[in-house]
């Protein structure tokens, strides 16, 4: 309970019930009460005003928190906005709904604490407050100008409402009734404001981020912003927001600079360096009362201690601007009307301070969906076993556990290849060791030879992981249960990597060693190798100009073109060259530079026919290292070629989204048959007759068409998002997407081949007993026909297991004997078995109009979802974080309407939209608590500066609980 009292009247203060009056006051009742006072008496007869803050205890005693000079501007607003007042100075009492506070979050650092007294009954107030009299005196002085504002805010207030009248001459009016109302709503509405909601109260409204010690670190960068800003040792408002780092809310910042400035009465636009410490203590303040009087102060621009319908869509749109919601800002009249209905049933037309600290600090209640998993100590106890002491041994034996366990599969394989080229190795250099050869070249010829014939190996090997189709067959056999075909890209460029330390030393040696070595020979060292190089030693060009030379030349040339333009920084055009330069960057490069490997394999065959050294054809063996995976690989060629001409699919629906998103809805070739976190490739005739891209498909199996999501990365899907806006018109009956067109079209759709499926390492993920899938910006596209499939199969296995129950009743007690046919039904009974039982979405985007993407797809997954199957999470990193002053507005405005109408005011969705970036590793330590002793499969899509955190962590989680994380990841 707060508390105003003084020798010349009181009032409450914005936002604030207080108590005013004098000694000789005393109140009426614990929610109202009026003084004696005759209007001859007044603010300006000298005497102060004090706030005084009282906490009225469940035990009917009272303690004081604090005293404090009170505003006296502020009272006499909140005194004349009581109805019945007249020209008189009425004292008014209120009783706050606030119970004593915890340590650190009571009254802001600006109150005197005095200690406490208390009374026994609230009767005795009056001599309560004849004890205030002698707190008076240390109460600041208050200024002229605020007196004489005081007296002329009361004239007003006295001229614009009639007189009170006696309450048992006339029933109480409408706004008497209303105000009851609110009073009554108040007194239930009172806040338990424990030490640990406190605790979650300090948390929020934060105007800047960081603890203390990061405070102090930021108020000197601070100082260091205002030397170089300031002009004649002052800042102005435009410089305001870059002095403390709120650049990217810009006018967020601005209208928090007008409001404190308004609260510190400045007229001025500029500010010097104690002012601007002022500033900074206020914001950065603990405090939670403070920060949301500072926050409260923003909404109510005339300071009069109620927020409108007007300052409450203001503010909306201010936040909606800090936060990149343009959405947000255009609805924001309708969410405005939406808070006020909420908070403000008596249709007074305002709210108060304690209307909206309720609503920030209540807002959990309002969130009834998508909420964080739950677990218990007992399964948490019980899941992380694994943090017992362990001696360091083993706890090294149990890493090694975990890693061979997470990595056989790769370990192997990986062993089994090094092991073929060492083998092959030793071989060839034993072989030329023992040979005439080597008493002229040295260990140069044997080097040599020993990586040409690893360079034979690998050749081979590379075109296999590579071959989609085969792989995509093996996936489905028994093969992978010991094959990565998960890591074939991996795999090929690690073949590539060997390939590279091949040529180097092939090459190496036989241009900087052999070459020079034989050229020097003596005729007598020479003359039993003239059945290799002719009866004249030959000259170094002619050895370099030879077939040999020749197409071993080509072959590097051609590799060195290729492995370059494959690397990251010319594939992600990452490498910014001039033009026409520009164009050997990008996926184009890539993608052309690559077929440059049928002249590497040509040159290959005629290199290997043309060996020095070796006369007897059997002997040659590139070919037959080439026979197969060359072979294979054409023939997978061949067949796509054929296939892509049978796959031409017939456009159903085209969308354009925002974020440069263009969504293609085709036909269903009827033998084109896949699974759900497949891909396919696409080729559009009029954009390129070459070029084939990959896309995750984003429709189910189920599904009587095919769906691909296709994000503006590069040339290709530029010119294909070009050539669909052309067909495309703007939506018409509140459909979503920028643009849009079907078959009902006049225009005429470009043509478009597919070619597929293709596996993935999400297709497997029926295997596992919970899901958690994990997609940052475009990389949801595998995720969304997972999802989609996962809810269509536990709806068609409990379909099968309702009719099979009809067609087989289960035998009951009642039954004595059972016959044999019944018994063979029952027994022969199909049964669909499911492992999947569960499965966690986390989307991570930066742009809200991302979430148009597949926005009817997941309020379908929401409504068919009756048993709560699936949880979804979308996270909007452009937001700021769930505590900041600058998104709690949203935050508030986020759970209302969600509890009112269903739908997150983020995203347009059932699913709720988080703000800043999900804590991985509290993700992870939930979904190990509620599900002990599970497989868990992580499946991560996007770019790969998230795999590596998921990576280690799932590994770290291996180790502490009973709970089995297995990560897969593609990448874009």
């Amino acid at each position: 309970m707060r508390a105003v009292a003084g020798g010349g009247g009181g009032g409450g203060a914005p936002g604030r019930p207080r108590w005013g009056g004098s000694g000789a006051t005393t109140p009426r009742s614990l929610s109202t009460g009026s003084s004696p006072r005759g209007s001859d008496r007044s603010s300006d007869d000298g005497e102060e005003l004090v706030e005084v803050t009282l906490d009225l205890q469940e035990d009917d005693t009272i303690v004081l928190r604090s005293v404090e000079p009170a505003a006296a501007n502020a009272s006499a607003k909140a005194a004349a906005s009581v109805p019945g007042s007249s020209g008189a100075s009425p004292s008014v009492m209120g009783w706050s709904a606030e119970p004593t506070p915890p340590p650190g979050a009571g009254a802001g650092p600006s109150r005197s604490r005095s200690p406490a007294i208390r009374r026994t009954s609230s009767h005795r107030l009056l001599q309560f407050s004849q004890e205030l009299k002698a707190g008076v005196s240390r109460a600041k002085q208050i200024s002229q100008d605020l007196t004489k504002r005081f007296t002329r805010t009361q004239s007003r207030a006295a001229l614009a409402e009639p007189p009170a009248q006696p309450p048992a001459a006339h029933p109480p009016s409408g706004i008497e009734s209303a105000l009851a109302a609110r009073a009554e709503r108040r007194q239930r509405a009172q806040l338990d404001r424990t030490k640990s909601t406190a605790q979650r109260a300090i948390k929020g409204l934060r105007f800047i981020s960081g603890n203390t010690k990061a405070s102090n670190n930021a108020w000197i960068e601070v100082q260091r912003n205002f030397d170089r800003l300031a002009l004649d040792g002052r800042l102005s408002r435009a410089d305001f927001p870059q002095c403390i780092g709120m650049m990217e809310s810009k006018e967020f910042a601005m209208e928090l600079f007008d409001t404190l400035c308004r609260r510190r009465q400045m007229q001025s636009d500029h500010i010097n360096r104690e002012e601007l410490r002022e500033i900074w203590s206020q914001i950065t303040d603990n405090s939670f009362d403070s920060r949301l009087q500072i926050f409260f102060d923003m909404v109510d621009k005339d300071a009069d201690g109620h927020i409108t319908e007007a300052e409450v869509k203001e503010i909306i749109m201010l936040s909606a601007s800090a936060n990149k919601l343009a959405r947000l800002k255009e609805q924001a009249e309708e969410y405005a009307a939406l808070i006020m209905e909420e908070l403000d049933p008596e249709g007074l037309g305002y709210i108060e301070l304690w209307q909206l600290e309720t609503l920030l600090l209540q807002k959990d209640t309002y969130v009834n969906y998508s909420q964080a998993l739950s677990y218990t100590s007992q399964a948490l106890s019980q899941n992380l076993a694994g943090l017992r002491h362990k001696s360091p041994i083993r706890k090294m034996s149990s890493k090694l556990s975990y890693y061979l366990e997470d990595n056989w599969k790769r370990l192997w394989v990986l062993a089994l290849w090094i092991g073929i080229m060492a083998g092959l190795f030793i071989w060839k250099f034993i072989q030329y060791r023992n040979r005439y050869v080597f008493s002229v070249m040295g260990y140069c010829v044997t080097i040599a030879k020993g990586a040409a014939e690893t360079l034979k190996l690998n050749m081979a090997l590379i075109l296999l992981p590579v071959c989609r189709n085969t792989i995509t067959w093996l996936r489905n056999t028994r093969a992978a249960r010991a094959l990565p075909f998960d890591d074939n890209i991996n795999f090929h460029k690690t073949i590539a990597a060997a390939i590279v330390v091949g040529v180097i030393l092939h090459a190496g040696n036989h241009l900087a060693c052999d070459f020079p070595r034989l050229i020097d020979s003596s005729d007598e060292k020479y003359d039993p190798l003239r059945m290799y190089f002719g009866e004249t030693k030959p000259t170094y060009l002619a050895l370099v100009r030879g077939v040999e030379g020749v197409t071993g030349v080509i072959m590097v040339v051609c590799m060195l073109i290729a492995f370059t333009l494959a690397t990251r920084w010319f594939r992600r055009s990452l490498v910014k060259l001039p033009k026409p330069f520009d164009k050997l960057t990008g996926f184009n490069a890539f993608w052309y530079s690559h077929h440059l490997f049928i002249i590497v394999y040509i040159s290959l065959v005629i290199h290997g026919e043309r060996l020095y050294l070796i006369l007897d054809w059997y002997k040659r063996t590139t070919w037959m290292y080439l026979a197969v995976p060359v072979g294979l690989y054409v023939g997978e060629r061949t067949l796509r070629f054929f296939r892509s001409g049978s796959y031409s699919v017939r456009i159903l629906k085209v969308a354009i989204y925002p974020g440069n998103v263009l969504t293609l809805q085709m036909s269903k070739p009827p033998t084109f048959r896949y699974k759900s976190g497949q891909y396919m490739f696409v080729q559009c005739p009029a954009v390129s007759p070459f070029e084939w891209h990959p896309f995750s498909i984003t429709s189910a199996p189920g599904d009587d068409f095919l769906s691909i999501h296709v994000r503006q990365l590069g040339d290709w899907t530029r010119e294909l998002k070009r050539v669909f806006s052309a067909a495309c018109e703007p939506p018409m009956n509140g459909k979503s997407g920028l643009l849009r067109a079907d078959e009902n079209t006049k225009k005429t759709f470009p043509k478009l081949l597919i070619d597929g499926p293709y596996g993935s390492p999400a297709q497997d993920y029926s295997k596992y007993d919970v899901l958690l899938l994990v997609g940052l910006g475009i990389g949801a596209t595998p995720f969304i026909s997972i999802l989609k499939d996962l809810i269509n199969n536990i709806i068609k296995m409990e379909e099968e297991d309702e009719a099979s129950t009809d067609l087989y009743p289960p035998i009951g007690p009642s039954k004595a004997s059972v016959d044999l046919d019944t018994l063979m039904r029952i027994t022969s009974k199909p049964k669909r078995v499911f492992k999947t039982t569960n499965a966690y979405f986390y989307w991570v985007t930066r742009e809200q109009g991302s979430f148009d993407w597949f926005k009817g797809i997941m309020n379908e997954i929401a409504e068919l979802d009756q048993r709560n199957i699936i949880e979804m999470h979308n996270y909007l990193t452009s937001v700021y974080e769930e505590g900041d002053a600058r998104s709690a507005l949203i935050t508030m405005l986020q759970a209302l309407n969600h509890a009112k109408n269903g739908v997150d005011v983020v995203s347009g969705t059932r699913v709720r939209t988080h703000f800043a970036r999900p804590n991985f590793k509290r993700v992870l330590s939930k979904v190990a608590s509620k599900h002990p002793y599970a497989k868990i499969g992580v499946f991560y899509c996007g770019a790969p500066v998230l795999a590596q955190e998921l990576s280690n962590l799932c590994h770290e989680f291996n180790g502490k609980c009973t709970t089995k994380f297995e990560f897969h990841k593609e990448h874009f």
